[in-house]
């Protein structure tokens, strides 16, 4: 009978506690370990498991026989753990925070008997929140400064602040009907949607502004710049949304993990419309004062705003082969900026520890087990960065030949993890017949392995051993692997393994990578060296977090394709015609060219994170094509020429487009320096969105508008029938 768990990756031990043999008296009662593991269970457990949010607690070591053995070892002592599994949806702080204090109570009640917090996901969580906290608070200060020079009005600049906290209130409603917690990732999403949040409401309260300026009265112009820029704030709002909800609707183990990310988004910018549509207008209207606006003489001409870029427009519409080429090749050089990219998946977290797994042949005993643990431990120890470690063998039932050992740093420590990482393997002794294992804490809540898996897989199991040991002696030669191991390829071991993939006979090859190696430029290397040696008959199979990385690329190529699509979809439902999107949709490739340099210029990996930053960027850089496109259509209603109604529009939305793309710049670079806990996860996102807002602002107040006219003319709508231009 075989019997299918559902797994939520949220469903992981938040803490774990160490319970020890007390060093009391000479003459006191010392207890076992079988007694420890007694003790935990009949008055630790209890206390634990009716923690509001509790899935589970679990108990390891003390188990010496039978299928279940297993042993725990907190800083080279024999010990006993108890480890507390939160439910899907509960808060690993409060779950953390609620075990800590029910751990306290019980402390002094066990006699003869140490409890010890041996490891808490709380600590680095609320690390990287409170570092979120800080961006986010950065994030909308910067937003809001960035108004007051273009505008130089403290009332506007209010008004267009107060649609952050309104719209915050809003979608932490959302968050609690579907039970999301305030923690790393959808903090992020809050942080980077506060630029897209304040955005709304500079687009709204410089229409009202311009107005005001142009003579008119505050509540006349509150309630005609509503109606004016009521489409294209719509339009963006619900572009924006269309490529949230495709990410919150990805299917697999990091769609779940950022569904609360796409969702999170997905309402802030929704409730970020409903402000600017009604409190910004209402409160412009009360706050704002009319303006008296200077006139020379009644029949005096009105000068232009922004004459230079009206001026380098004018030169755009008239060399307009010349800005598709300029366009065409900056296109061209952001997508020759991808193989010199390094490819990786989730970036090293500098979280202050990390884990060595080891295993010993099948069939070693759990003591002999325990005395290579022993070893290790003691190497590692002399690593002075080391603060604290503890072992954990056989918790996975029926394998005692199999433990992991959970590595914590000095919060003084000299470099970063990853650097302590690499010291401890390059000092790990060797150990007949056991492999060992150095990497970061799994990104998500799945059992730590190797970041390179892949099988050899074929038919002639003799064949497959040779070529399986030829290929892990021949990846240990390249730099950048390293603890690579092959299983499968021993022949006349009473306990061997004979792996299979697929129902064929396969030689499983594992490798850790050391600093400098991402795991997608790994995965291309291991490719590049299969089609050099592999003959055939046998087939290369990528498996693990390398198999991850293919499936999860693919998920999100799908995804940007359904947000591209999603976008048009909304724009010619909006603009009721295919011609609008199609200009509009132009600045999609523009900004590829900056995403892809700023990650060149600052040494990021082209991976999962940044990838998500190009699909966000889909949704931003919408917004200014919109208003241009919107404006321009406007003006021609108005009866002015097309060339007319394109400088117009163009000096019109210059000053919204440079002010709601430098709130949305600002109010992304805290989190782009990567300061705090969780950086390496946070910055790629914001650097990638960061130089793609540049390239595409600079490049669709230019390209945009000659789109227009090239596709204007392939509509048939061209300027036979134009009114006269204006001089």
């Amino acid at each position: 009978m075989t019997k299918v768990t559902p797994v939520d990756l949220n469903e992981t031990a938040v803490v774990t506690y160490a319970l020890t043999q007390a060093r009391i008296g000479r003459f006191a009662s010392i207890p076992s370990l079988a007694e420890l593991a007694k003790l935990a269970s009949t008055t630790v457990v209890p206390q634990l498991r009716a923690i509001p949010g509790v899935l589970k607690v679990q108990v390891l070591g003390g188990q010496s026989s039978g299928s279940d053995a297993s042993a725990y070892r907190y800083d080279g002592r024999p010990a006993v753990a108890v480890a507390v599994v939160k439910k899907g949806a509960a808060n690993a702080l409060d779950v953390a925070e609620a075990s800590d204090d029910a751990v306290a109570d019980l402390t002094g009640k066990l006699q003869g008997t140490t409890i010890t917090l041996a490891s808490s996901q709380a600590t680095f969580i609320r690390e990287a929140s409170r570092a979120t906290q800080e961006a986010l608070g950065f994030a909308m200060l910067l937003a809001i400064l960035v108004i007051l020079p273009f505008l130089w009005d403290i009332r506007a600049t209010g008004i267009s602040a107060l649609a952050i906290p309104t719209s915050l209130l809003g979608t932490a409603v959302v968050m609690r009907l579907f039970h999301f917690n305030l923690e790393t990732i959808t903090l992020l999403a809050l942080a980077l949607v506060v630029g897209v949040i304040v955005d709304d409401a500079i687009v709204a309260v410089e229409a009202i502004v311009r107005r005001i300026e142009d003579g008119e009265q505050p509540r006349t112009a509150a309630l005609m710049a509503n109606n004016e820029i009521g489409r294209p704030m719509v339009a963006t709002t619900l572009t924006i949304v269309a490529v949230f909800l495709p990410i919150a609707l990805m299917s697999g183990t990091l769609g779940q993990f950022f569904k609360p990310f796409g969702i999170t988004a997905s309402a802030a910018v929704l409730f970020s419309l409903l402000a600017a549509r009604t409190l910004s207008p209402a409160l412009a209207a009360s706050w704002l004062r009319a303006k008296r606006k200077p006139r020379v003489g009644s029949n005096a001409p009105e000068v232009p705003r922004h004459p230079r870029y009206r001026q380098l427009l004018s030169w755009a519409l008239r060399h307009r082969v010349m800005v598709v080429i300029i366009a065409l090749a900056a296109f061209g050089a952001g997508l020759a900026l991808i193989p010199v990219l390094p490819k990786g998946f989730i970036p090293h977290l500098d979280r202050g520890e990390f884990i060595v797994s080891f295993q010993t042949p099948l069939g070693t005993s759990l003591d002999e087990t325990i005395r290579a643990a022993s070893e290790l431990e003691g190497s590692i120890r002399t690593d002075p960065n080391v603060s604290a470690l503890y072992t954990t063998i056989g918790a996975r039932q029926g394998q005692s030949n199999v433990g992991t050992i959970d590595v914590h740093l000095r919060p003084d420590r000299n470099g970063r993890t990853i650097d302590a990482e690499n010291a401890v393997r390059a000092h790990l002794p060797p150990l007949d017949g056991v492999t060992t294992s150095v990497g970061d804490v799994p990104f998500v809540g799945t059992d730590a392995t190797k970041p390179l898996q892949f099988a050899l897989v074929g038919d002639d199991l003799d064949r497959l051993r040779t070529i399986g040991r030829n290929f892990e002696h021949r990846l240990q030669e390249i730099p950048g692997f390293v603890d690579v191991t092959a299983t499968g390829v021993s022949d006349g071991t009473p306990f061997s393994a004979i792996e299979h993939v697929g129902g064929r006979r396969a030689v499983q090859i594992s490798s850790d990578l050391a600093a400098g190696l991402p795991l997608g430029d790994a995965d291309d290397r291991v490719s590049v060296e299969a089609r050099k040696v592999l003959p055939r008959g046998i087939s290369l199979k990528f498996g693990g977090t390398s198999a991850d990385v293919v499936t999860t690329f693919k998920d999100f190529g799908i995804t940007l394709v359904l947000s591209v699509v999603a976008i048009i979809v909304v724009l010619v439902i909006l603009f009721r015609s295919w011609l609008d999107p199609l200009v509009i949709s132009v600045s999609l490739p523009l900004s590829i060219v900056g995403a892809f340099f700023a990650l060149w210029v600052t040494h990021g990996e082209f991976g999962l994170i940044s990838l998500m930053g190009v699909i966000f960027l889909l949704g931003l850089v919408n917004k200014n094509a919109i208003l241009l496109v919107d404006s321009i259509k406007r003006h021609r209603a108005a009866g002015l020429a097309r060339t007319d109604a394109i400088l117009g529009a163009g000096a019109q939305r210059l000053r919204p487009i440079l002010m709601t793309t430098s709130a949305t710049i600002l109010g992304m670079l805290p989190i782009a320096l990567g300061f705090g806990a969780g950086a390496e996860l946070r910055a790629p996102m914001a650097v990638s969105i960061i130089g793609g807002l540049i390239t595409s602002t600079l490049l669709s107040l230019i390209v945009v508008p000659v789109a227009y006219t090239l596709v204007d003319d392939l509509g048939g709508r061209g300027t036979a029938r134009e009114p006269q231009s204006l001089p």
